[in-house]
């Protein structure tokens, strides 16, 4: 179904395959050698705040993996860190540029989840050091953000390393064998979709009024996250990426910052009218405010049938052809698991596709026209935001480096 969607865009699935392709074929021969059965891949952490605590914790657990240097802003974090997954002292850094002491540390791998606004560079220092790269998403928060994480991809399969974006739902079974039967063309032609994102207020890390209080609460800042339609929305707007395999031609949008004023300076609402190939209309739609409303989904409505998934609830199939599907409680940590397995067999047994990649850069690419189009309050196409280029600067005035 999705195959009759041809990418005409500079950074699309056929360049980035010929710009790997000839590695690919050699993979067997890489970095990998190296590493024998049961070896385990030493691993610094970029990055040690909730997220990167909880999620090392599922690296010791897999047991592939040692844990050998770390960098964080805050000493604290870093320190309690370090302690808990027993770091040496001496391996442990802090300040905005922490991260390239850990990678003069010479690690195997790096797991990246800093704020998204310093993914791009810090995925380009690990891999032109030749470290394999687990990165968070949101992989960027701006067009040249996107276009270097592509370009590292590439890299990484030039130099035979792994680059595995960790996205929960492509590797969920259940997403995985619905997306599947859509593409075949399970529910037909599709004519349109949606897909939403609401939650509620997100806490603030530190009161407001100093720079560290501004990099604390990272979340609410535009250009260290790339507002809540990147740093948080991009999971319903992957799925829709990924349903139809294609690039927005256009989108049009609103949305503003209307209940939660007392910090940064992101959004608390959006809403986006995404037009695809062949006139395909997906309407997206996400807050970050309020109480007792907690939905992350997506709907695809065609010809022979509809297409339901739920982040954390039912997926399924209705129609001509139905498929009952099931249930994907769990999906949050299950996904993370399976990505941190499949990163470690990636390295060991030197598979270097590092196909999560392209699929990441083009939903990010898709979440920054909504938000480009929301920002105008006007249409604006795929195209008019790739040439505008349009880089965003963070506000690291009074932090040290």
């Amino acid at each position: 179904m999705s195959r009759r969607f041809e990418n005409k865009v500079s950074l699309s699935r056929r360049d980035f395959l010929a710009a790997t392709g000839a590695t690919i074929l050699s993979m067997s021969a890489g970095k990998s050698m190296a590493y024998d059965k049961g070896s385990k891949i030493n691993l610094a952490m970029i990055g040690c705040g909730k997220r990167g605590t909880w999620i090392t914790d599922h690296f010791v657990k897999h047991g592939g993996y040692n844990i050998v240097a770390a960098c964080d802003y805050f000493k604290d974090k870093v320190d309690t860190y370090g302690d808990r997954f027993g770091v040496e002292a001496d391996k442990r850094f802090t300040g905005l540029s922490g991260y390239k002491k850990v990678i003069q540390c010479k690690p195997d791998a790096v797991a990246i989840l800093s704020p998204p606004y310093f993914h791009p560079a810090q995925a380009e220092v690990a891999v032109d050091a030749g470290m394999h790269v687990y990165l968070a998403k949101p992989i960027a928060v701006d067009v040249p953000g996107c276009q270097s994480i592509s370009d590292s991809g590439k890299r990484a399969t030039e130099k035979k390393l792994c680059f595995l974006v960790d996205f929960q739902t492509r590797v969920q079974p259940f997403y995985q064998e619905a997306v599947k039967r859509v593409q075949y063309g399970d529910i037909g032609v599709i004519a349109s979709g949606e897909t939403n994102y609401h939650t509620t207020r997100i806490n603030l890390r530190a009161e407001p009024g100093t720079a560290e209080a501004r990099l604390k609460n990272w979340v609410f800042d535009k250009a260290l996250s790339g507002d809540i339609i990147i740093e948080q929305n991009i999971h319903a707007i992957d799925v829709a990426s990924w349903i139809l395999d294609a690039d927005p031609v256009y989108a049009t949008g609103s949305g503003g910052r209307k209940i939660r004023t007392d910090v940064g300076d992101c959004w608390d609402y959006f809403s986006v009218i995404f037009n695809y190939p062949e006139d395909v209309v997906i309407s997206f739609n996400s807050k970050q405010f309020g109480t007792g409303c907690e939905e992350l989904g997506c709907v695809m409505y065609g010809s022979e049938g509809t297409l339901f998934t739920e982040y954390g609830g039912k997926v399924n199939i209705s129609g001509n052809n139905p498929y009952k599907g099931g249930d994907t409680t769990g999906i949050y940590t299950d996904g993370a698991v399976e990505n941190i397995k499949d990163f470690y067999d990636d390295v060991v047994k030197g598979r270097f596709y590092n196909g999560t990649v392209f699929e990441s850069v083009r939903c990010h690419l898709a979440a920054i026209l909504g938000r480009t189009a929301a920002y105008k309050h006007d249409k604006v196409t795929y195209k008019q935001m790739i040439n505008a280029n349009e880089k965003l600067i963070a506000d690291l005035t009074g932090l040290k480096d």
